[in-house]
């Protein structure tokens, strides 16, 4: 039985163009984030918002949120914002690269396996991203204890897992399929019998 990928219901050959404009959309969020981000880098948190996602106590998360002060805050409440948009960016984007190229015929039949199941893989990510933000909201705003920085790092962590799997993916078993389209065993007939050594017939 072949297992379908999340974006299936998308004609196949419309699927290149949705893949387009999703990578678009990812990179301009992207740059949008980035932006934001940058008034989130102080000495308690040298990664921005990322330190924050990773700090794992509360001690840690509340030193990050007084090393921002109140426009820090700001830029840390718009930032988780956009956030939603770049989760819904990057696990398509990045998710249906995953199921184009586990489509192709040329891979090993595992590798189009692990292409279609890291298709779904990616919307756990974005799931996973989508608690991350509600627990780190939850600090932003006053909450403290409750485990929401925890919480938040366990997230983050298998967020940050599975973009990197399906990344890899792309690049690896991308790069596979291309190589194997242009060996040259690739344009060979089947029924190609190479000749006998030395050209004649035996008497």
């Amino acid at each position: 039985m072949r297992i379908s990928h999340p974006w299936s219901w998308v004609p196949q050959r419309r699927q290149a163009g949705l893949f387009a404009f999703e990578l678009v959309l990812t990179l301009l969020v992207l740059l949008a984030l980035q932006a934001t981000g940058g008034p989130l880098r102080t000495e308690a948190a040298p990664a921005g918002i990322v330190s924050f996602e990773l700090a794992g106590n509360d001690s840690l998360s509340q030193e990050i949120l007084r090393s921002w002060g109140p426009t820090g805050r700001i830029y840390a409440g718009l930032n988780l914002g956009l956030d939603y948009l770049f989760l819904f960016a990057y696990a398509t984007s990045i998710g249906l690269a995953c199921a184009i190229i586990g489509q192709k015929g040329a891979l090993h039949p595992w590798l189009r396996s692990l292409g279609i199941s890291l298709s779904w893989a990616l919307l756990l990510a974005a799931a996973f991203d989508a608690m991350e933000n509600y627990a780190l909201i939850r600090l932003l705003v006053g909450s403290t204890g409750g485990g929401w920085s925890i919480a938040a790092r366990f997230a983050a962590i298998a967020k940050f897992s599975l973009v990197i799997l399906g990344i890899l993916y792309v690049i690896l078993a991308g790069l596979s399929a291309v190589l194997v389209r242009l060996s040259p065993e690739r344009g060979r007939s089947p029924d190609h019998v190479p000749p006998p050594l030395g050209g004649g017939q035996s008497g």
